[in-house]
């Protein structure tokens, strides 16, 4: 039976990694993202794979990207995965309001932009999954990353409310919430615990979705530390952070 799979920010880190897992368990797919170059090398690596230039920020490509992959595969996507994003560094002394409007706009409308595009036709046939990728760093706002946390809640927050209106409709949502992995946009970080290469954070995902997982939630030590932190007073929370917010950058290496 054909399986197919659209993926966006598939260009690099947790994507690439995914659409190389998924093609390795005989999904076909419609990779999207915006660097033309690295899609079109990857798609032409993969067997019953499509790469389409696509700009996550704009609802109109998103749209007209989903319609032409579906086109060129042959019919609707089983699996929708919105992995496109971004994060920047976020202190409220020095705040930049035009990176936290690229960070909303491709985090959080990026992701609705997709599911605009995908899930109508999954509720007609009364089947398929979307998938969102937030973060650990959604469960609580973290000093430095106030933005990109409030972003990766705002998909979690999303995710889970749809997931309760689709079940009955049999569509399946599944929430991912990654920690620290090796990828372009974690390079500026100068310590991540309980670091994972993205083959492995894509073999996991690939798992869980496959399984129908409603919340895909790795490494487990930092998942039960974040967690936890959900309950933490906040005078404790405040005390145990602060440091947090003196965190050191690699700026050399920022991704925006």
């Amino acid at each position: 039976m054909t399986k197919r799979a659209v993926i966006t920010g598939a260009s690099s880190g947790i994507g690439e990694a995914l659409a190389r897992e998924l093609s390795s368990r005989g999904w076909e797919l419609a990779l999207l993202a915006r660097r033309a170059d690295l899609l079109a090398k990857l798609s032409a690596e993969l067997p019953r794979t499509v790469g389409i230039e696509c700009d996550v920020r704009d609802a109109a490509a998103v749209r007209d990207a989903v319609r032409s992959g579906e086109s060129q595969l042959g019919g609707p996507f089983d699996l929708a995965i919105a992995n496109a994003g971004i994060g920047v560094p976020s202190f409220a002394f020095e705040f930049n309001v035009d990176d936290a409007e690229q960070m909303v706009r491709v985090n959080v409308l990026g992701m609705m932009y997709l599911f605009d595009a995908v899930v109508p036709s999954m509720i007609e046939r009364r089947a398929g999954r979307f998938a969102g990728v937030a973060s650990l760093a959604g469960h609580r706002g973290l000093p430095s990353s106030s933005v990109y946390s409030a972003t990766k809640a705002a998909m979690q927050s999303f995710l889970e409310a749809s997931r309760i209106e689709l079940s009955p409709l049999h569509v399946g949502v599944t929430i991912i919430n990654p920690g620290f992995v090796a990828t372009p946009m974690t390079e500026k970080n100068k310590s991540m615990p309980f670091l994972w290469q993205a083959p492995r954070a894509a073999k996991y995902i690939a798992d869980g979705l496959e399984r129908g997982k409603a919340v895909i939630e790795f490494p487990l030590p930092m998942s039960i530390l974040t967690r936890t932190l959900r309950f933490v007073p906040r005078a404790l929370f405040d005390r145990m952070t602060v440091v947090y917010a003196k965190r050191k950058i690699d700026r050399s290496k920022l991704r925006r």
